[in-house]
């Protein structure tokens, strides 16, 4: 099947993406207000959930801190709000932060002794911690202590600082990225997988109750169709096919009206958005199908190699529709048929998760 966009074509930043996983400014207080806050609230992610239950009762029944937790997997699958849930029902508060925003030793150190025992400190991006303040972590988290130095040279003394218990939850995109002492403290780590379609549908019927749009099932499968498995994207979807539907209709979501709006708003039947068809069209038109380098690639499309890596390759990846073989990145045959292009013998065969 051949892509056709139903508007005017137009070339938007990263930022500006509609499927990309980031937040964006003005999504961020209604996102807030869309987040699940008891585990029963939180849909999907079944064993993650159970064992959390598991572990959350028997710190409450102990009167103790829960162990640390590392959450791991791509943007937009839940991790903050998955932390948010667990101080929930812990019953204490989440004091939250980020890898890059901890640029001391002394700014960790300042947030960890303002924690009340059992809190709840959230580090998101925690891969990104520099080596100092890492160090500082360890302490804190296998002694619930640390030690600030004071002074400098020949006077400088080190002085021990005793810590309430407190839970510290970590979230990461990139596992491979921690150090082996640091993933070593966690007493628990947890992968959040891709939510499948029905899952992202009860999420957007959730939202929309919120929300207090009206829609149908049909219309929230539509959405969920094209949400590419992560509740963020699919939510910022059904903001957008609101805005379009209370604009050209009546207000209430159908099916017909999800498609229309997001055929719009340049959003194919799998989620791909106009960057992800021009990487496949690149790959399968420009280079014959060719094995083509990540540097080579991102230089034909006007993008920066990481972002292409990191942002658009992944889902592309799980559909099936780009290969990574020893020479180079290739269109496979479902990108060929996606595109609605001959297939040449050579293009490789992938299956996709979705």
């Amino acid at each position: 099947m051949s892509t056709v966009w139903e508007n005017e074509p137009f070339e938007p930043e990263e930022s500006e993406r509609l499927v990309s996983a980031e937040f964006t400014d003005d999504d961020l207080e209604i996102d807030r207000s869309l987040r699940p806050k008891r585990l029963a609230e939180y849909l999907g992610q079944e064993r993650v959930k159970d064992n959390l239950g598991v572990l959350i009762d028997a710190a409450r029944a102990r009167d103790e801190s829960l162990d640390h937790l590392l959450l791991s997997g791509p943007p937009g699958l839940g991790k903050t709000t998955l932390a948010g849930v667990v101080a929930s029902e812990l019953g204490v508060a989440m004091r939250q932060t980020s890898g890059p925003a901890i640029e001391r030793a002394g700014d960790l150190a300042a947030i960890l002794t303002n924690l009340e025992p059992r809190d709840v400190l959230f580090i998101d991006e925690i891969h990104r911690l520099n080596r100092a303040v890492e160090e500082v972590l360890y302490p804190a988290m296998e002694d619930f202590s640390i030690d600030i130095v004071i002074g400098k040279g020949p006077a400088a003394r080190s002085l021990r600082l005793d810590l309430p218990p407190f839970t510290l939850i970590g979230a990461t995109t990139r596992t491979g990225l921690l150090t082996g002492p640091l993933r070593d403290r966690f007493g628990m780590a947890f992968r959040l997988e891709y939510y499948t379609p029905g899952e992202l549908s009860a999420i957007v019927r959730r939202s929309a109750g919120i929300l207090g749009v009206g829609i149908d099932d049909d219309g929230a499968a539509e959405i969920a169709r094209r949400g590419r498995g992560t509740p963020r994207l699919a939510n910022r979807l059904l903001k957008r096919v609101r805005d379009y539907a209370q604009v050209r209709h009546d207000g209430r979501i159908t099916e017909d009206i999800a498609a229309e709006a997001l055929a719009f708003f340049q959003v194919d039947h799998v989620g791909l958005d106009r960057m992800d068809i021009a990487i496949l069209e690149t790959l399968a038109s420009t280079f014959g199908g060719r094995p083509v380098g990540l540097n080579t690639l991102a230089a034909a499309v006007s993008e920066d190699p990481e972002t292409l890596e990191d942002v658009y390759e992944p889902y592309l990846l799980q559909l099936g529709f780009l290969a990574r073989t020893p020479k180079g990145r290739q269109a496979t045959v479902r990108a060929y048929e996606h595109l609605g292009l001959a297939v040449p013998g050579d293009a490789p065969a992938q299956d996709g998760l979705f």
